[in-house]
């Protein structure tokens, strides 16, 4: 007799600095989606592949919904709420240490549409006495009737394999959709760039990190020692803020770069040559032909 193999899509949505990114890697237990303390670091949904013997899971990774505030942040609530009737489940994220908001309300509100079960994940418990989720859980289950509750921590890991066990049965029966050792469904060139943006928001101060975007022009060729040559731009809005991206003397380029090199040798295994740039596009943000050949289409979530 033939074993079960359950398979389907998964979005994870949840306001922003929630810990969906911190979620997904992980369960892959790899880097796909990159971290950061600062708020709307997702900009695209990010396909993460979770594989075992009898199941697959793609979690789709969604931008945190907020507010829009311009052209970007309108992509980016569309790409977070898109992907809603789209999976085979949902995962709403919320903090543990925060209090239900208007935030978590609009999103709940946009639930009510949803056909598809939805899942409420308190992220980030080993934050909070055990005695402050109760009162918590309550507040949500008042407002929506979620199919599952799930108290956990994606940094230490607690509750997220027996999440993952019940998410899997639940899962109507599929075959494998990808090979069992591929991750993403991103091109490398994809993650690469958000490894380097992940370095620029860590590094730098709050007038830069909302404003920039790194596109990675080249990948390919090899230097004499056999190293992968990437060559990649970042995109500002203001020569301060260029400034501030390049540094004294380029120290922060610099920076930038070494520790970018390193997540990138990791994810390839291999040695690499990073070179970096710095150009300025004014209001990229709200110009929508250039937010189209950064890869922000707002065509292809319709």
């Amino acid at each position: 007799m033939t074993k079960e193999h359950h398979s389907g899509f998964a979005a994870i949505i949840g306001r922003p600095n929630v810990g969906k990114s911190t979620f997904m890697n992980r369960i892959l237990r790899e880097k796909v989606a990159i971290m950061s303390p600062k708020a709307q670091t997702t900009r695209n949904k990010i396909n993460g592949i979770y594989t075992t013997e009898d199941a697959q899971i793609v979690f789709v990774d969604t931008p945190g919904i907020h507010k829009p505030k311009n052209a970007l942040d309108d992509y980016m609530d569309t790409a977070a709420l898109s992907t809603l009737n789209q999976v085979d489940a949902v995962l709403f994220m919320v903090a543990a240490d925060e209090k239900m908001g208007p935030g978590d309300q609009y999103i709940i509100h946009q639930l009510d549409q949803v056909k598809k079960p939805v899942y409420l994940l308190i992220n980030k418990i080993d934050l909070v006495h055990p005695d402050d989720l109760l009162p918590l859980i309550a507040q949500y289950q008042t407002a929506y009737e979620f199919t599952g509750v799930y108290p956990l921590s994606a940094t230490m890991g607690n509750n997220v394999e027996e999440f993952l066990t019940d998410l899997s049965a639940a899962l109507p029966e599929g075959p494998q959709y990808y090979p069992e050792d591929q991750l993403t469904d991103h091109p490398e060139y994809f993650v690469v760039g958000e490894l380097i943006r992940e370095k620029i928001l860590e590094l730098t101060r709050d007038e830069v990190p909302h404003s920039v975007a790194v596109v990675v022009e080249r990948m390919k060729d090899r230097d004499a020692n056999g190293k992968l040559q990437i060559e990649a731009y970042i995109v500002v809005e203001r020569d301060s803020q260029k400034g501030i991206v390049i540094g004294r003397g380029g120290a922060m380029l610099k920076q930038i770069g070494i520790r970018a090199r390193r997540d990138i040798e990791a994810l390839l295994g291999e040695g690499v040559n990073l070179k970096l740039w710095v150009r300025v596009q004014k209001n990229w943000r709200d110009n929508n032909a250039y937010l189209k050949t950064l890869g922000y289409n707002m065509k292809d979530l319709k």
